[in-house]
This record gives C-alpha cells, structure tokens and sequence, in this order.
C-alpha cells in the first residue's frame, strides 16, 4: 500500500515535527497491510516453543531433521550468560525452559562437554535441577521415557464425561486449558513412550535421578494465592485425589475408558474444523498431533498432516536458525491499526481501511462455540485473535474489532455522511441492540443507497457483537476472554494448574476495554451492564491506584487501559480515583521522559511501574494520561518528546522487552507491531486533543 499524499491528509495544527513523526509512522504501518486487508507482526515467545517442538519431532523419530537443528542454534542464541534460558528478556533463569532447551540441544547433537552445555548444566543443578520442572515438562520427560506417567499429575479423560452441572467439568477451566487438556488425557490413557538412547538422556540434570522424582507434584511457586480463603487445604486434597486416581488405575478399575476415549477424541477432533489447529496456539497443536498418534493415526494422516502443517506455519526462519510463534494475531493486529490510522486522520474511505474493513467482517464468528455452553439463548457473534479460529472467539478481540469497524463508519468531519447509534437498555443481552442512524447533508439518491447498502454489514456485525459482548458479562460485573463465569478459583489447585492460567476470571483491562467500546457505540451511563462494571473496576483498583494488566505488562498497561475506558463511558476527569491513577503515571514517568514496566512485576509487585523504557508502553501512558485529561501536562510533553526522540528514520521505533502477557508469571509475548500502532494511536491523539482545544 502506498504512503497517502498530501492531498488525502491534512496536517493538523501542531508542531512541524509531531506531525513529521505521524506521517513516518502512518506511511510505514500502511505499506505492511497485505493485500487481502490485514496485518500481522511477529508475536515472539521464549524458547520453551523450540524446545518443545523439538521434543515432539524427537516423539515423531525426526530430532536430526533440518527443522530440529534450525531451532536448535535459535536456542544456543538465546542463552544466558550465566548459563540457563529466561521467559522474557532481562528476566532470571527458568527451571523448566532452561532443562527443557538442554535436552532440547542434547538430542539434536549438542555436545555435554562443550562449553555452553556444561555452563547451562551447572546454572540449571544450581537452580534445583530437573526435579523441579512443571507438570507439562513431565508429561515430555514421560513421552520419552524419562520417567513413568504415574509420576505426572493425573488427567484422566473420564473428565470429558462430567456434564455441566457438575463441578470440576470441563466447561470450568479456561477455554486454553481444555483444549490442552483433552489431547493430554490420551496421553494418560495410551501412555506413548518412546525410549531415547544413553546419548540423549539427562540424569545430570537431576540432583537426585528421574526414578526419585515423585509420584504427586509439589505445590507450585507460580500459582497466584486464592482469593478467597477456605478451610479446605485444596492443594494437599487435590493430590491426595490424584494418589487415588493413580492408585485405582494400578488396580486397573476403570470402567469408563473406552467410552472417555471416544468421548474425548470426537471433542477435539470436532474443534479441528475452521480452527488454525486445535485452539489455533502451539500447546494444543503440540499434544493433539500426539493424542491423534495414541488413536492410532499414522504421521501421514490428514488429521496429523494438517496439525503439523499448522505447527510450520507458526515457524519463522532467518539465516541459519528458525523461531515458533505460540500463534498468529491477524485479527487483533488488523483492529488495532485500523484504529491507530483513523486517530492519525486516515480517512474511513480510504482503500487500505475499506479491505481491512472487509477482512474483518469476513472474521466474525457465525457458530456456536465453547462459549455457548453457559451461553446458549444467545446468537453467535464476535471475532477470534488468529486467522481461524471458530470455536473460540474472545471478548478483547471482539471489543476491539468493534471500535475499529466503528471508526469506520461515516463520522461527523469525514464527509457527507454521519452515524448516530441508539442503544437499547435492555437488561435482557438478547433483547438488547441498537438502531443507527445514518444522516446526509446532501440530497437523497442513487449513491446515498449505495451508501447505506455498504454501511449494512457492519452495523449488523456491530450489533450482533453487541449481543454477545453483553451476554459474556460475569455475574461479579466484569468480564473475562473466552467464557462467562469462569471462576471456580479451588481449580488452580488442581496438580497440572502450574500454568496459572488454569480459570478466565473477570480483569480490569477487558473490563475497561468493554466499556471503551460501549462509550464509543453510545451506550447510556444508565445501561444496566455499566453499574456493575465500574464497581468492578472501582473494588480492583490498587493501594497506589493503578490497575494490574492480564493481557499486557503490566500495571501501565492495566492502569491506560481503565482509564481510557472510565473516560469514554462518561467518568470525569475530575473524579478523585482518576486523578489518583494519572498521578501514579507521573510518578512512575522516568528522568528520559519515558515509562517502562518489567514482567518480574507478576512476581514482584513493588516493582510495578519500573522497568526498561518502550514505546508501546510509554505509548499506553500518554494515552492514559489524555484520558484523564492531561495533554497539556508536562508529563505527556515530555512523553511525546520521548517517542519523538527515539522514533527512527523509517518511523518505527526499537524494542526488545516482552510487553505482552500470555499467563502471568509463566508466558510472555512480544508483538512486534505494539512498537508502531501504540505510539502512532497515542501521537496522533495528543495532536487531535491539542488541535480541539484550541478551536
């Protein structure tokens, strides 16, 4: 796509140099949009992705392969001085990263006694040794045979046969967990083992040996606390319960197998339609290529060609070596810059914004899905994160994908046309829409119907999105990613939860974020929805008055994002618990003008708001600031000045710190293109805000 000219943008009344640096930034995201209407950045992980897609090629009798030597040398590159592998840049060694990058490098021919090895061994026997690896780390060391399936934490799949009603079923676990779930219970029903040679093995990374490991695992370090205390001690009950399971499976009393087999193989087998994969993200792909094996697929099935085809897609290879993504974010990349180039005056009808337009429409969810099992009165709607990915549409996708087909629409300013929404305040979601009205200043004709014709699809998708969006609140007023009422918190007890991740609770920033798009569609402070929602984000506001983030690191992400939200449903600046959080943006604002924020703050939460300057968040504090009504602060000047100092020349800007949240504490992400449309959307606002305050 080609730069816009000068007659297609208007500069704004601003400095000569903010506008330049709007301009750069513009012209480089339009040039990346493809030619079917979207965009995608690289949405990079840690090596857990190469080790263990190492590891199911070793499974498969393909370790020596050209793709298993690639990833290898991506694994020695990011290697710690001191020896192991980190989750995030700048972040401590990882016990189950680090051995799993080992092994990883030993079976596809690494030598022990080079000296990368014998420093990576001694950092990893310091940190404990391979005993204290997670539960998925065991099911890869029983995979092959490195240790026995009764030293994994149970999953049986007669947990596929628990109906709804019943607690514990799987309908209670997030959407992610299940679908990792399911292809990991053939694993403890088939038992698929393949022995590795002498050469391959890591007795030297136990302090003890693999036959010493024990049989339940221990409580995990990573597992966020409960919130609400009970008498039960669920983690000592829970592995009490998995001892049983495991002892009634050596008397082999389990009536119900082969029916949990069926069960289990028809549920993931259906979600394989109209999906990137099981799930469309790594993990899930990974165990359902080695689930289908159990049933007895051969590696040339289609079922088990098209999941490995999958897995390549996530692959990206440079020089010598190659990288996995945990995913591919089309969708929400596509929203994004969609709303970023409109905040920079990219015309609504400008081709680049009409295909991504189209795009998007062509991604809404028309199926039932996970979801629609607490769901069931209300009409499919929303959008999912990657290219296809039916079964699973999300609510931070959907929410944001609304806003930009919002801004899409005819506007006052844009032209000839405006749209006004009129939303119902039903409290009933399936009841609840809205009607627009689209208005002209011009005479009615032939091209005024064409006109409202081409609006019709996204005002019925707006509206449909609406329905559903509503429908997934949770009865505490917040709302999570995947599921309505997901929150059966003993659950992160269970023995395999050390992902922390195990439940889809309420969060502020999809919460705010709800409300961000309510205020932009002109939803009534008055609508049922919006009550419960600010006095969810009001309870879960900090003792210093940010917000903490789930989807982004961490606290400037949680703290922008609520009170972007809080200003767009109708809360005013002026309102003490906002002038509170824009203060905490001030006093975390660091001497170069910047703000900056490690992961380790999931861990350590005294260090929130500390951390390597970036752009995306020094981008998400200016934005926040300008909601609370501070673009004339000295705060957002000297942001500004920031960005403006360390764009470069092609209007990007440098960043190497992981600002995405996969699962606290144990997943982080870089989205590659957080660097450009975050600054660019934060930039252009503070022109447009400064352009309205003076007319």
């Amino acid at each position: 796509m080609a730069p816009l000219s000068d007659q297609e943008f208007t500069p704004t009344q601003t400095s000569p140099r903010l506008h330049e640096a709007i301009r750069r930034t513009r012209d480089w995201l339009l040039m990346q949009q493809s030619e079917d209407g979207y965009w995608i950045g690289e949405l990079q992980g840690d090596t857990i992705l190469e080790s263990e897609y190492i590891l199911l090629l070793t499974y498969l009798g393909q370790e020596r392969s050209k793709r298993a030597q690639q990833a290898a040398r991506y694994i020695v590159e990011q290697q710690l001085p001191e020896g192991g592998w980190s989750i995030y840049p700048g972040g401590p060694l990882e016990i189950s990263a680090s051995v799993k990058a080992y092994w990883a490098l030993k079976i596809t021919g690494h030598s022990p006694d080079a000296e990368y090895m014998v420093r990576a061994r001694e950092a990893i026997r310091a940190a404990g040794g391979a005993e204290r690896v997670n539960s998925f780390t065991r099911y890869y060391f029983a995979l092959l045979g490195i240790i026995s399936y009764r030293q994994c934490p149970a999953v049986p799949p007669e947990l596929v046969l628990f109906p709804t009603w019943m607690p514990f079923n799987i309908y209670e676990m997030s959407a992610w967990s299940r679908t990792i779930l399911i292809p990991l219970s053939l694993l403890w029903a088939f038992r698929p083992v393949r022995h590795l040679p002498a050469e391959m093995q890591i007795d030297e990374l136990f302090l003890t040996s693999a036959a010493e490991l024990s049989i339940t695992m221990p409580p995990s370090e990573v597992v966020d606390d409960l919130k609400k205390k009970t008498w039960i001690d669920w983690d000592k009950l829970f592995r009490r319960i998995d001892w049983g399971i495991k002892a009634l499976e050596g008397c082999r009393i389990r009536p119900l197998r082969s029916l949990a087999i069926r069960r289990a193989a028809a549920w993931m087998q259906e979600r394989f339609a109209d999906s990137d994969g099981l799930g469309a993200i790594f993990p899930p792909i990974v165990w359902s290529v080695i689930g289908l094996k159990c049933l007895g697929h051969s590696d040339d099935s289609p079922d088990v060609l098209r999941a490995m085809h999958e897995l390549e897609r996530l692959v990206i290879e440079e020089d010598d070596t190659v990288r996995l993504q945990p995913c591919r974010s089309p969708v929400w990349d596509t929203a994004i810059s969609t709303i970023a180039l409109r905040e920079a005056g990219v015309p609504a009808g400008h081709p680049a914004l009409r295909r991504a337009t189209r795009w998007l429409l062509s991604k809404e969810v028309r199926h039932a899905g996970d979801w629609a099992v607490r769901n069931r009165k209300t009409e499919p709607g929303g959008w999912f994160f990657e290219f296809e990915n039916r079964f699973y549409p999300d609510v931070d996708d959907t929410i944001m994908v609304m806003m930009a087909l919002h801004r899409c629409l005819p506007a006052k300013g844009d032209g000839e046309w405006s749209t006004e929404f009129l939303v119902d305040s039903s409290e009933s979601p399936e009841s609840s829409g809205f009607a627009a009205i689209l208005s002209s200043r011009c005479a009615p004709g032939e091209s005024s119907v064409a006109d409202i014709e081409a609006a019709r699809p996204t005002l019925a998708a707006l509206n449909r999105g609406l329905r559903w969006v509503l429908a997934m609140q949770n009865r505490d007023g917040g709302w999570g990613a995947f599921d309505c009422n997901n929150d059966r918190e003993v659950l992160t007890r269970v023995p395999f939860a050390d992902h922390n991740a195990m439940i889809d609770p309420s969060t502020p920033d999809i919460t705010a974020r709800v409300l961000e798009m309510f205020g932009k569609l002109g939803v009534s402070r008055q609508h049922p929805a919006i009550a419960p929602a600010l006095e969810f984000l009001w309870s879960h506001q900090e003792y210093d008055h940010s917000w903490i983030g789930r989807w982004g690191v961490n606290y400037i992400y949680g703290t922008w994002q609520t009170l972007v939200g809080l200003q767009a449903i109708g809360v005013p600046a002026s309102d003490p618990r906002v002038r509170k959080a824009a203060n905490w943006f001030k006093q975390t604002q660091q001497p170069c003008g910047g703000w900056g924020e490690t992961p380790k703050t999931y861990d350590d939460p005294t260090l929130r708001g500390q951390g390597e300057p970036t752009a995306s968040q020094t981008a998400w504090a200016i934005l926040g600031l300008c909601a609370a009504g501070e673009v004339d602060s000295p705060a957002v000047e000297r942001g500004v000045q920031y960005l403006l100092d360390t764009q470069l020349a092609d209007g990007t800007w440098e960043e190497t710190s992981f600002t995405g949240t996969g699962f606290p504490k144990v997943f982080y992400m870089k989205y590659h293109l957080y660097r450009i449309y975050f600054p660019l959307m934060a930039l252009a606002r503070v022109a447009r805000l400064k352009v309205l305050a003076v007319r």
